[in-house]
């Protein structure tokens, strides 16, 4: 699933294409896509917006029109093509936009658990899908003591809290492994029993490893890509995800894979005992 620096880099794809463009059509084709108003206000209300920015809210892209803000979710799979007006509809094109009469953007998805929302501008950040995410991964607000009064109330593994999007937006389960490794804890840790300098070092190495993703453009894992054939080149520079049974570079330990949580979860067994 595409976590922030993979949300960050499709918008930076989208932004040079779509932005400034108008909405003169709209088609859905998957109706459980729109999670929000109705397939028949979605299509209504989008027709003559002019797409004005695009941000990112955790693992959210917020598209910003001229009333209304555009959320889409891509879960695990989604992804976006530009076709010309009447071009054969691919089999996994689940939404398509028509943009200046001229070119029609299409939300492609296999597995069709994207999601978009459309809501009014005023509002969108103060409202549910995005009132309830917590902080991003640089907010000034994201101190130690927030995160340790976080992790205090919970004794799930420390592993499931860092994929909690209420206490910090973005990360999902490639960087909170990454995470943990840096900051040499284990993943089945419990979270109340994590200190507040390790909250600290989980902050800074939250920052380092997002950082260099973001440069890199992201991760390309499976069959995600950005827009447009659009690859992150960060899964070259992964320490320890998806290298089970490896040997840890920094004490010579083999990296393991176990289930936390329902996800597979990788960690040296030396460095994170």
């Amino acid at each position: 699933m595409p976590e922030k620096p993979e949300v960050l880099t499709v918008a930076k794809s989208l932004k040079t294409r779509i932005v400034g463009k108008t909405i003169t059509d709209c088609h859905v084709y998957w109706d459980n896509i729109i999670a929000e108003p109705s397939v028949r206000a979605f299509r209504h209300d989008i027709k003559g917006e002019k797409i004005e920015s695009i941000q990112t809210r955790g693992k959210w892209l917020v598209v910003m029109l001229t009333t209304k803000a555009l959320l889409i979710h891509l879960r695990m799979e989604g992804k976006f093509f530009f076709r010309p007006v009447g071009e054969k509809r691919g089999k996994h094109e689940h939404v398509v936009l028509t943009l200046d009469g001229k070119e029609e953007f299409r939300f492609s998805d296999v597995r069709k658990f994207g999601k978009m929302h459309l809501l009014d501008k005023v509002d969108v950040y103060s409202r549910l899908p995005l009132s309830q995410l917590g902080y991003e991964y640089d907010d000034c607000h994201l101190t130690s003591e927030y995160l340790y009064q976080k992790f205090q109330k919970k004794r799930i593994p420390i592993k499931t809290t860092l994929l909690d999007q209420s206490i910090i937006a973005g990360i999902g389960n490639i960087y909170d492994d990454e995470i943990l490794y840096l900051s040499h804890i284990h993943p089945k840790r419990p979270s109340n029993e994590v200190t507040k300098k390790e909250c600290e070092i989980i902050i800074a190495n939250t920052k380092i490893v997002l950082d260099k993703a973001i440069s890199l453009g992201g991760t390309t894992i499976k069959s995600f890509t950005s827009s447009e054939g659009v690859h992150g080149l960060f899964q070259n520079e992964l320490f320890v995800h998806g290298k089970s049974g490896e040997c840890c570079p920094e004490c010579g330990g083999v990296f393991q894979k176990i289930v936390v949580g329902g996800r597979g979860t990788y960690f040296c067994s030396k460095c994170q005992r």
